[in-house]
């Protein structure tokens, strides 16, 4: 939607004769370099619906950045969903995103990426108007017109934002950690360390979500390199370092592999140490090898950066049964992933062991003092 003080009109990316249009295709597809004469003669779909979402996405960010558009929304079948999508990946968080489609009811997530875009089934298909379309049509246009008018409440004052990352098994550390920071009046988001709450994680932090990144759980490392369940691909890492957030790592969970249930568990994987920590979950323990690997990906992304970080390694246990007496109990194991780290990783990373279990009030006292500390430093040195 299009607003002013005065009136709020329907930015359209499509040519018709049903209403007017204030961006004709040749414009949307300019956008990303091409004509649409070219992209009729070419007479490739696949190539001119990616081309048309690029080009969308661009002309919305600059509507978005002018202060244009109060809200986007968007319908269609296959080709139509992917643009509408494609174009609303360029528009922050909390704005007001929705699309009508025929793919509502099937798994788009690639599509939405860790955007917060309303989807909503259009039942029928979108071809015309009926007695079906015409109701979700009307409630679309009435929720997409009620979330533009809504006025949000600004945030209570914080000193800064951080990022924590968690799983069941470093729920204690996490809890710890969030209070002692809020009681040094910083706002704490965490993020399940599940693939998705990885990638969600990234994406904020390059979205300028956060002033320092407390990653506790860092067991989708694990997933990526085993083909687990939880793996948020090979970007876990990356957007600290590019973005120059102060941040500080800890290898929790990498004692462990996650799987769905006990028969899904591949083939090569079958004889290894496994525990069922629900029905539908099965954890394999990672042995010496897959942990150098790990310490190597680890250092591969923290090596880059620019800004202060430090990694902390808690000498008695990676997770909360990676414990004295815990099913996954393997010091000599995790010793191999604390000196591969140390060995890789350059010296402006800074390497703490604490002689402590991750879940134990000393480790989150340290992991917080250690993130506080780098924030600071990368402060003083942007006052500089």
């Amino acid at each position: 939607m299009r607003g002013s003080k005065k009136t709020s009109k329907v930015v359209n990316t499509w040519s018709t004769s049903l209403f007017s249009v204030d961006f004709e295709p040749d414009l949307v597809a300019i956008e990303d370099g091409q004509t649409i004469e070219a992209l009729r003669q070419k007479g490739d779909r696949g190539f001119a619906v990616e081309v048309m979402g690029r080009g969308a996405g661009k002309l919305v960010a600059k509507l978005f950045t002018q202060g244009e558009i109060k809200a986007v929304i968007g319908m269609g079948g296959g080709g139509g969903t992917y643009i509408a999508l494609a174009a609303m990946q360029e528009l922050p968080l909390g704005f007001p995103k929705l699309c009508i489609s025929t793919l509502a009811a099937k798994d788009v997530s690639r599509q939405l990426g860790m955007k917060d875009i309303f989807l909503i089934p259009s039942v029928v298909d979108v071809a015309g108007l009926n007695r079906i379309s015409r109701p979700i049509m009307r409630n679309a246009a009435a929720a997409v017109s009620g979330m533009a008018k809504v006025q949000l409440e600004e945030d209570e004052k914080v000193l800064g934002t951080v990022a924590i990352s968690m799983f069941g098994n470093t729920t204690a550390c996490v809890d710890q950690c969030t209070k002692l920071l809020e009681a040094k009046g910083y706002e704490v988001l965490a993020l399940h360390a599940n693939g998705l709450g990885g990638n969600a994680m990234e994406t904020l932090i390059r979205e300028g979500c956060f002033d320092g990144v407390l990653d506790i759980t860092t067991t989708e490392l694990a997933d990526e390199l085993c083909g687990g369940i939880c793996s948020s691909g090979s970007g876990r890492l990356s957007a600290a370092v590019e973005m120059g957030i102060p941040q500080v790592e800890v290898p929790g969970c990498l004692d462990m592999v996650n799987f769905a249930h006990l028969d899904t568990v591949p083939g090569q994987y079958k004889a290894r140490q496994l525990y069922s920590w629900a029905p539908d979950v099965t954890l394999m323990r990672t042995d010496g090898q897959e942990n150098i690997e790990l310490a190597k990906m680890i250092a591969i992304k923290l090596n880059f950066s620019v800004v202060p970080v430090t990694v902390l390694l808690p000498l008695k246990g990676l997770s909360q049964i990676d414990s004295e007496g815990g099913i996954f109990y393997q010091p000599k194991i995790n010793r191999v992933l604390f000196d591969s780290l140390k060995q890789l990783l350059n010296d402006h990373v800074k390497v703490v062991e604490i002689d402590a279990h991750i879940n134990e009030t000393f480790f989150s006292e340290s992991a917080v003092d250690s993130l506080l500390e780098n924030i600071g430093k990368h402060k003083s040195k942007s006052v500089k």
